[in-house]
């Protein structure tokens, strides 16, 4: 069943029971109030028959006196222009009748003829019942007469035709199941065209998804006029294609990078050994262009490694382990560590200061970070040069800063330096061996520590790598 069927059958469903309920509470109020209306009329002929025999109370009456002047001879006389024009007209006639208390009939009105009222003794006290004269229902009244020591002796029996009230509840019952189907499937059909026009642009949805595509991620749902759930959940699917656009290209784009700098190597590496198969060559000859392949299958190595941890890190399957570190001693390693790299070019490492103390941080991953900036300082530093190192605090947050004298960044490109395989000047660092990745991995792993990465840069001049760790 379509959403838009579901729609309109709970809602209609749900007013079906309503409706239903309405309309049973009116039927009954309805029922309740012409029975009350009869029990008033037939309460009334009593008082008014008791009344023209010239007894004051039911309870206490000369049921004697009542049986010996008759029903009839009682009403004699009696009846008003009201009752009069009634019974000429024989519009809703009063039938009432006299019964001692065994039941049999003393005395009642001539227009019962042969046909008698129901009498029910095992009824104590006034009673109000439903009973029938042949086919015409009857609303009657059955009212004990006791004298003066609260005997029983006989009673009082009223009743009045409920022709009429029969009438109108069957009309109102025939209405109120005939319109009840046809509102409930009006309601339906229109409730489903209500319920089709809300959700069209889930239809927008659904059109726009099934013909996007590889060719056609551009695509986008066109928004509502109403920013209702509907204008949230086309925003949203929006939002989710921009991502889903934004990872395919990010990720064609790797995939196209990581093969640009996998085939270099292994194009250096076959191209060696086709050379020294060709012919002979002599023992040194053969052991430097082995130790040159090496040199090309450990830079491959280590860049498939950089980009498994890259890729680690991007899934969110690592997360980090922070804790406070005391800085000083991670800086001393780190120098001592890359210090050999350093020498071999003439760069001295310098610690400029360290009046810092502990700062929020995963060692593990503030060791990579460093390490990499430090190994891309020395890197693209002129021999001779130096590097410094500093830790502090700056408007009351922890700081350290690497800064070099080297051929610096131009500020367009500053923010493209943490991209992955991205490198300034791909001719003059093509000698250095690097691959890219080295700040695309710093800057991964500063965000999962929530520690702010920035770079200041002047051509020709030097660079400062600032890491701001939380307060």
């Amino acid at each position: 069943m379509s959403l838009r069927n579901r729609m309109a059958l709970y809602f209609t469903s749900a007013t079906a029971i309503l409706m239903a309920v309405v309309f049973l509470v009116i039927f009954v109020t309805v029922d309740k109030v012409v029975y009350r209306h009869f029990d008033e009329e037939l309460h009334h002929e009593v008082r008014e028959t008791l009344s023209e025999a010239h007894i004051k109370s039911r309870d206490v009456c000369e049921f004697d006196r009542l049986k010996d002047i008759g029903l009839d001879m009682a009403r004699e006389g009696q009846e008003d222009e009201r009752h009069a024009v009634r019974k000429v007209a024989d519009i809703d006639p009063e039938y009432v009748q006299l019964v001692d208390n065994n039941g049999k009939i003393v005395s009642k009105t001539a227009n019962l003829a042969r046909n008698v009222l129901s009498f029910e003794p095992s009824y104590s006290g006034v009673r109000f019942f439903n009973s029938a004269i042949g086919a015409a229902a009857m609303r009657q009244v059955q009212v004990p007469l006791v004298d003066g020591r609260g005997v029983v002796k006989g009673y009082l029996i009223v009743a009045v035709p409920l022709k009429s009230a029969m009438i109108v509840l069957h009309d109102l019952k025939f209405i109120v199941l005939v319109s009840f189907p046809v509102i409930i499937l009006t309601l339906f059909v229109l409730t489903r065209l209500v319920a089709g026009k809300s959700i069209q642009p889930i239809e927008e949805v659904i059109s726009t998804a099934e013909t996007m595509g590889q060719a056609n991620l551009e695509l986008r749902i066109p928004l509502p006029q109403r920013h209702d759930e509907l204008y949230r959940l086309s925003s949203t699917i929006n939002a989710l294609f921009d991502r889903l656009q934004e990872a395919f290209h990010r990720e064609k784009q790797f995939t196209a990078d990581a093969s640009h700098e996998l085939k270099t190597p292994l194009a250096v590496v076959k191209g060696t050994l086709e050379v020294m198969v060709r012919k002979p060559r002599s023992v040194p000859h053969y052991e430097e262009r082995i130790r040159y392949c090496l040199d090309e299958l450990n830079r491959m190595a280590r860049l498939i490694d950089q980009l498994l941890l890259l890729a680690r890190y991007e899934s969110g399957k690592t997360s980090a382990n922070i804790c406070r570190r005391d800085l000083a001693p991670l800086l001393e390693s780190l120098v001592s560590r890359m210090e050999p790299v350093a020498i071999a070019k003439n760069i001295s490492l310098k610690i400029d200061s360290i009046s810092l103390g502990a700062v929020s941080a995963d060692q593990a991953m503030l060791e990579m970070m460093l390490e990499n900036i430090l190994s891309n300082a020395i890197k693209y530093s002129p021999e001779g040069s130096s590097i410094e190192i500093w830790a502090g605090s700056r408007s009351g947050k922890p700081v350290c800063a690497i800064t070099d004298y080297g051929f610096g960044i131009p500020r367009e490109k500053l923010q493209k330096v943490f991209e992955r395989f991205y490198r300034v000047d791909s001719s003059r660092t093509s000698s250095t061996g690097g691959s890219g990745l080295g700040l695309s991995i710093v800057k991964k792993l500063a965000d999962l520590q929530h520690i702010a990465l920035s770079i200041d840069s002047r051509e020709n001049s030097g660079t400062t790598v600032n890491l701001t760790f939380p307060a």
